[in-house]
């Protein structure tokens, strides 16, 4: 997009990224009707940040908080309004109506013309909040018929609302689902508040698991995509994970997005109170690699805030308060904001050539797989100052492949303690496992302490694939020595 990030794949752009496959009468080759719906969903998640690991990359979204209610009660959530240094689901700044959360979607979609998403994740559950949300919906439809329209919910009033989210063309639904099991479930919610009435332990968890499925269905009968966030809980359903994956995977769940548990005592919660802690980068990766093979798993998520703005990973939101944008006067023109839009798919296709470019290398044979930890800013760029990264993405190289694994994010949450001594120790402690940090630039301090704690400073400004493959072949060759 930007003219320097052009500029470095423009020497890439003329070489063809097809490439002859070889092999026999082809009667393994994919009927021209599957390929043909694969284009289909392809089309239908490729500018959706959430959905495609590609354009989480390239393409941003907006959270509106217009849905305070919730009808269900979670042990690791906490719905108290702001600490804007904090991004968690269930976190936000300010409230705001059906009419001002259009007017902030109009106004957002000019100043981010890459913009493509508004959704509505809370703070509470928008099907709890029924007419704010579809009121909120109708709105952004009519002024910005371009943006696609998308909610999260616990799936608890899902089945009552599926023809509305079908004739409003809400085209993704996430729903929460942490279990498939309600003796498990008892352990995750103390109460379900259903049809006017409260439920408590084993019996609400039936209910709930029972409209959770029933919701799946109708999402999936009804041709709507469908995510499933999972909340990993070590030693309540971390074991459990891989058949809630087999569960939602048979009925029909496009993505499946494993998350940790966050939990801290002065985030309110129970789980907080009492200890309950989250998983490793470690766990979390053998839980998600163990469900892989069953379905797309997503890795990117950042377990938004309910008012978040901007690219995944970043949080412009205190840019845009609801003092700040009531006063502006959107500037939402379609022609431009396409403009944008085909110069990113422009530059992902010069990505594109870069990274086959690069992967057509010399390969190593049973290779030993490494982490590596990248400092971006976007773009499947190395971009960024080390100093400067709020978060690092994780990647998994070995000789044949760099593959995006995880993200993890530095001070996340309030924690207190500030200055180079306490930002280096928490970047230690986010990337202890990985052989090498990919960055635009770094100090020689940082350099050296890294080299100290056994990770090799790499400064490049290039494709991440391309730098991380370079820094593994001379990884290999040193270790040969």
């Amino acid at each position: 997009m930007t003219s320097p990030s052009t500029r470095l794949l423009n020497s890439n752009a003329t070489e063809s990224t097809t490439q002859a496959k070889s092999g026999g009468c082809g009667c393994d080759s994919p009927s021209s009707a599957t390929v043909e719906r694969d284009q289909k969903l392809e089309e239908r998640i490729a500018k959706h940040p959430c959905y495609s690991e590609d354009a989480h990359h390239h393409y941003a979204r907006l959270h509106v908080a217009v849905a305070p209610a919730c009808n269900i009660q979670c042990n690791y959530c906490n719905r108290k309004y702001d600490c804007a240094n904090e991004s968690r689901p269930g976190v936000v700044s300010e409230l705001l109506t059906p009419e001002q959360a259009a007017h902030k979607a109009l106004v957002i979609g000019g100043k981010i013309p890459q913009m493509t998403v508004v959704g509505i994740a809370g703070p509470g559950d928008p099907l709890a909040n029924p007419e704010k949300t579809f009121r909120t919906f109708e709105l952004i439809a009519a002024q910005a018929p371009d943006i696609k329209l998308c909610l999260s919910t616990n799936g608890l009033m899902l089945p009552d609302y599926i023809d509305r989210i079908k004739q409003l063309n809400i085209d993704h639904v996430t729903i929460t689902i942490n279990m498939v099991d309600p003796e498990i479930g008892a352990l995750i919610y103390p109460w379900v508040h259903y049809r006017r009435k409260r439920y408590r332990g084993l019996e609400g968890a039936k209910i709930l698991h029972e409209r959770q499925m029933e919701g799946l269905q109708a999402l999936k009968d009804a041709d709507i995509l469908c995510k499933v966030n999972s909340v990993m809980i070590p030693g309540i359903n971390d074991h459990h994970l891989v058949e809630v994956n087999r569960v939602i995977r048979e009925k029909g769940a496009f993505l499946h997005n494993i998350m940790p548990l966050i939990s801290a005592p002065e985030h309110g919660t129970h789980f907080g109170l009492i200890g309950q802690r989250g998983p490793t980068p470690k766990e979390l990766k053998e839980v998600q690699d163990n469900c892989s093979g069953n379905m797309k798993m997503m890795r990117h998520c950042r377990q938004c805030r309910a008012d978040a703005v901007g690219l995944l990973g970043e949080d412009r939101s205190q840019e845009f308060s609801k003092e700040k944008f009531l006063e502006m006067t959107p500037e939402y023109d379609m022609e431009k904001r396409q403009e944008v839009h085909d110069g990113i798919e422009k530059f992902k296709e010069e990505l594109k050539v870069a990274k086959n470019k690069a992967l057509a290398g010399k390969k190593f044979a049973n290779s030993p797989k490494i982490l590596v930890a990248v400092a971006t800013k976007g773009g499947g760029l190395v971009n960024q100052h080390f100093g400067h990264a709020k978060e690092f993405q994780i990647y998994e190289v070995d000789g044949n492949d760099a593959r995006f694994v995880s993200h993890r994010k530095i001070d996340q949450y309030c924690q207190g303690g500030y200055g180079e001594e306490a930002s280096f120790e928490h970047i230690m402690k986010a990337i202890a496992d990985c052989k090498a940090v990919l960055v635009s630039k770094i100090g020689n301090s940082p350099q050296e302490k890294l080299q100290e704690a056994g990770i090799q400073a790499v400064e490049a400004y290039d494709v991440i694939e391309k730098v991380a493959l370079e820094f593994y072949e001379q990884y290999v060759k040193e270790l040969g020595n």
